[in-house]
Formats: structure tokens, sequence, C-alpha cells
């Protein structure tokens, strides 16, 4: 295959779209700062084949709104572009027949950086004609849809395209009250008519918080939600009627049950399942018998990812990540099984993802990645069978010249297992360098993986080595790993983080005086903690979007927005004040000696920007010297590019200062 001319078709059919620059700086051939070149987002991405084969489709930014681009995919010439007007773009699409798309529709807000999305879904042919809006609360004037009654208030999303169904496609829709989404409301599903929006309502689920599971004909079977008090529903639907799991004897041994997809049969099914709250292993299971087989399973970590057949929407494959990635083929005689083997046989040393594929299945575009490769993109064919380069996500950055980034594995203080990963500067011998502990957020649910990392691989191709901790609490490795952190914010969990660290230490890859931690979200807060808990090792810490008082948390924010939010602040944190303060960093500041950067979004929800106020009150009670850097248009992270630029060199310079002068 020839990679880079591949690349060049592309991008030449593709420059013939835009109208004015996207990157300026590219095109006056002025050279990208390294932190410009690791925030700049994709040029292409979600690339998705036809039906028939015949079109290839991908989004890309066209004068700064995301568009859908059609190409025929012999001649990589474009079909057609769907784009919107005004602040409209295009979000995620389907193929739903060998002619027609549906997207949804994003708006970009000026109080938000981030795009909105109200749930609305419109469709349009491969050649840009026959344009529908088919589902949402707010359809053009002068649509004819109006007049059968098209509006729903309601956030649509796809549920199934229908495969054996070219009209009609399955949406699962949550209602809106005063342009304010419910999340606890039972979700609705209808089946709609892509051609002209024309709607007829399926069900309604018994659980908020819904998430529907279809058999191989289409018909709703499954639904899991959330209660009021944080806890998993799960209901099976029998005669159009949703009857409890509870009331079904066969799943009544199971602590976790959370169905994959439907057998050989409607009444076989795959579940991921845990007993006593043990890594979930995947299980085939028959509703009427009870009878249970275990398939698939790994001692230590959840499964990361199912491969399901789309046209019989059967498990063959499952993905488990405990330090690199294995594969588990549960129905080896599965033709994509066999491809998928071929393909990482083909492209060693990558994951692999099948993103779409034709009806027939001869045509597959496939992206693999690694450590090293955010994503390259191909076309795989059967028949004959060969990979060819379609383009990469970020072409600009050489996988050969990124970090490596290696598992790490140590014994914590209490003596429980605690894994992680380890990025390292390129040809750097791995001796007394300095480090960035990286903790991630949530710290429940979330969890690190052997994956390409921009952040780190900037810090790394700036000499530093960056360490990822998936401390106790962190998702993926079995419930009873993920309790053992709750009420734990400020103790445990943060051992494991400073034991993670002393290990590396220990290990000689770090220097120890030349140590320190950055993290976003619950990252922030541990950014903060650990500093207050291990005053001596940590030469200088940044807290980014972080949560500071964990009092304020059930007042401020949308967590406590809802009874569920509640719930879960109850369940993971407490109610204790004492312990609560005990826990939060602007109750401990008196105890920091690092060096200090609070980073904050001015639009920040979930850490609302009161966080960061309370943490620079503390700070300033006690006389304490700090940094800041808001950005008041930013949300719970950042989204522009050009903002991530901004904050990657800001963190670079401070590190510098604190850890190579």
């Amino acid at each position: 295959m020839n990679k880079s001319k591949r690349l060049a078709v592309t991008a030449v059919t593709i420059a013939a779209l835009y109208t004015t620059p996207v990157f300026a700086k590219d095109q006056q051939n002025a050279p990208l700062t390294s932190a410009e070149l690791f925030s700049k987002s994709s040029a292409y991405f979600n690339p998705k084949i036809s039906p028939d084969g015949k079109h290839l489709a991908f989004e890309s930014n066209i004068d700064g709104k995301d568009a859908l681009v059609i190409l025929n995919a012999k001649t990589m010439q474009p079909s057609s572009v769907l784009r919107f007007n005004g602040n409209e773009q295009v979000g995620d699409y389907h193929w739903i027949n060998n002619e027609r798309v549906v997207a949804s529709k994003e708006y970009l807000k000026s109080w938000s950086t981030a795009p909105v999305s109200y749930g609305e879904l419109v469709s349009a042919n491969v050649d840009g004609k026959k344009y529908a809006y088919i589902f949402g609360y707010n359809p053009p004037k002068s649509s004819k849809l109006i007049r059968s009654a098209s509006i729903v208030k309601a956030f649509g999303h796809v549920l199934d395209i229908l495969p054996d169904d070219d009209r009609h496609i399955l949406v699962s829709a949550l209602p809106i009250g005063d342009y304010k989404f419910d999340i606890e409301r039972p979700s609705e599903v209808y089946r709609v008519n892509v051609y002209n929006g024309r709607r007829s309502k399926i069900t309604t689920s018994p659980v908020g918080f819904s998430r529907f599971l279809t058999d191989h004909n289409g018909e709703v079977r499954f639904v899991s939600g959330l209660n009021s008090k944080n806890k998993v529903e799960l209901y099976y639907r029998v005669n159009e009627q949703w009857r409890s799991s509870n009331k079904i004897q066969s799943l009544k041994s199971f602590k976790e049950f959370y169905p994959i997809s439907f057998g050989s049969n409607q009444d076989s099914v795959y579940a991921a399942v845990s007993y006593k709250g043990e890594p979930r292993a995947v299980h085939r299971l028959n509703l009427k018998t009870g009878k249970s087989t275990k398939v698939a399973s790994d001692a230590s970590v959840d499964p990361k990812n199912y491969w399901l057949d789309p046209d019989s929407k059967q498990l063959y494959a499952v993905e488990f990540e405990s330090d690199y990635p294995t594969y588990a083929f549960v129905d080896p005689k599965n033709k994509r099984s066999e491809y998928l083997q071929q393909i990482l046989t083909s492209l060693p040393g990558h994951q692999v993802r099948l993103v779409s594929e034709t009806d027939t299945g001869d045509a597959y575009v496939i992206m693999a990645f690694n450590d090293r490769n955010p994503g390259d993109y191909y076309l795989f064919t059967t028949q004959p069978k060969e990979i060819r380069y379609l383009f990469s996500a970020r072409e600009w950055l050489d996988p050969a010249k990124m970090a490596e980034v290696k598992p790490v594995e140590f014994t914590s203080r209490d003596g429980k297992r605690i894994t992680g990963y380890l990025t390292l500067p390129p040809n750097a011998e791995p001796k007394n360098l300095p480090l960035i502990i990286n903790p991630h957020g949530g710290p429940h649910g979330p969890r690190d993986w052997w994956e390409f990392r921009e952040e780190n691989q900037f810090l790394a191709s700036h000499g530093y080595a960056v360490l990822q901790v998936n401390f106790r609490g962190s998702g993926g490795f079995g419930k009873q790993f993920e309790e053992a952190g709750y009420q734990k914010w400020g103790t445990d969990i943060q051992y494991d983080i400073i034991d993670a660290t002393k290990h590396i230490i220990s290990e000689g890859i770090a220097d120890k005086q030349r140590v320190c931690i950055s993290g976003g979200s619950f990252g922030g807060y541990s950014a903060l903690k650990s500093a207050s808990i291990a005053p001596d090792l940590f030469q200088c810490a940044v807290g980014t979007a972080g949560v500071y008082d964990l009092e304020l948390m059930f007042k401020e924010g949308d967590v406590p927005d809802s009874k569920m939010g509640l719930s879960y602040l109850t369940e993971v944190l407490g109610d204790d004040p004492r312990t609560l303060k005990a826990m939060s960093p602007t109750h401990n500041a008196d105890k920091l000696k690092s060096a200090i950067l609070l980073v904050h979004g001015g639009k920040d929800q979930r850490a609302p920007i009161e966080q960061f106020n309370a943490m620079t009150k503390a700070l300033d009670n006690i006389k304490y010297p700090y940094e800041t850097f808001v950005l008041d248009d930013e949300g719970h992270g950042f989204y522009k590019d050009e903002h991530r630029a901004k904050y990657y060199a800001h963190v670079l310079n401070f590190f510098d200062k604190h850890l190579k002068n």
C-alpha cells in the first residue's frame, strides 16, 4: 500500500470543499508550535462505508463547522456535502440504506465552546437531495412535516437502523421539559420513517437513565437504567410488557447482569455478569431454562469491547485489556472473527476497530491504533483480500517519533495489586527522569488504557515521563475493586497514587527531586489532595477543572440536580461533614508545600467555577502563593484546539520552571 499517495489523493479532494483556511498557519507555511501540533484536531474523522460499498462518508471541519462529506468509493470524488446553516453543524450519522443517511444536528452557541445537541435528527440522500427533518422539537418553518405532527419534545438518538427495513429506524427519545433534559425520566422508543419523519411509539421504559437492547428482528427486548437511589434496574419485555429481572428466576444468582446481544435464538442472550462483584465474565444464558455457560473472561478486568455481527446482532469476539489488549473469539466460525485475526496479523502492534461494513460483509472500514498512533483508517476488502490506506487521524504526528506507553504493576501498602501505564520520553534512558503523575477523572467508572494520549505524548516529547494509575475505585476491574474506593477519595485512593509514585522512584526511573502531579476533574482533586498528604513528594501540583470542596459538591454543579445524583454522592462520599472536610483540599491547604497551578473553565457545570473560587479563597486565607489559568468560555475540559494549545504551553512552562531549573 502507498500511504503517502493515498493521503495526497484524499487531501486534494477535500481541499476543494473549503472556502476559508482551516489552519491558517499551515497554509502560510509557518511552523506550528509543539503545543499546537498535539492539540490540533483530526482533519477527517468518523468514516463509514455505504451498505452497497459504492460510497464512503466521513466528517470534516469545513469553515469552522463539522460537515458530512460523501465520496464515490472508486473515484474518491465528492458526491455531496451535508452542511447546515448559521450556527448548526453535523453530529454523528448513520447509513440507513444505499441512498440515504441520517445525521444528528448540533449547535455552536456563544455561551458554550463545545457544541450543544438537542437530539434532532435529519436525513438526506447521497446526492444531497430529499433533505428531511425527521425527529426533534424545532423543524424548519417551511417544512411540510409540521402538518404530519413531526414536532416531538424529546432528545433523540438512533437506537437501531433496522438493516432489513430501508425506510425506518428506531429512535430512543428522552422527553424534554422546559428545554431541560431530565435523565431520571423514562425514555421512549419510536419507529421513525427516514423520508418523512412519521413515527409511532413502540414502548416506554419503566426506569430512567434508560438503555435499550433490541433483538435480531429489531424488537425492543431489554432495558436497563438507574433509579432515584442510583441503583441499576433491568427489565425484560415479553408480549409488549416489561418484567423486572428480579422476577426472572434465571437472573437472580447474579449481582450484575448486563445484556450484550441475543444468541442464536430469541431465548438465548449473551451478557456480562458477575456473581459477587468480581470482574465481569461473558456468559451465554438461556432465559427460559436458566442454563448459563461462561464463554469469555479475564481474571483481573471486565471486558473492554464487544464485537457484534451487524446482520445477526450476535456476539463473535470480546476484547480485554489487563495490560495490553487481548481478544477472545466467542464465535470463531463467524467470518468476521477470521477477518479480525487476519487484520491484526497484517497490522502488528495495533488495536483494531471494524468501524463500518457493507451489507454483504465484503468490505470494511477499519481503524488501527496503539500507544504511539492516534489512528489510521483503512479499507479492507475480502475479494480480493487487501488493505488500502485511507487517511490518518493526525497525519502530522509521526508514530515513529512518539513515546512508548508501558504497563506497570505494583503492590499497594495494604497488599492490593494496582496497575497503570508509564509513558516514557522517546530515545531517553529510563533513568532519573522528571516525572508527571496524571490521575484519571471519575473516579468511579473511568480507568486508564494502553492508548495514545495527546497531553502525555506532548509532555513526553519535552522529556517528561508520565505515570497513570488505575487506583482502587477505578472502573473496569470488577465492582469490588470499584467499591473499594467509595468514601475513600481522600485516603486509600490517594495512597495508591502516592505508592505508585514511590514505586517508579524506587525503580530508578524517576528523579525524586523532580516530581509533579497534574490531573483533570477528579484528577484535579487528586493533584491537590495527594500534594497535601505527601507534601515532600511533589514539587508542584496542577488541578484542572477540579473539585476541591466536597461539601460544595452537594450544592453546586449538575450532579446534585437530580435525586440520582445526590444518591450517588451520598454513596461514594458519605454525608459526614467532618469526613468531607478532612477529604477536601480546601480544608487542607495549610499542609501544602508544592507550587500550585489551578486551571478552570468559566462555564464548567460538572465542577463549577465555585470550586475554583473555594480553593483560591482557601489559599488566599493562608497567603499561600499559586498561579491560575482560567478560560471563561470553556466547560469541563478544553474543546477548542487553540485553547488546548494554550493550556499545553502553560502547563509545560509551569513544569519546566519547577522541575528543570
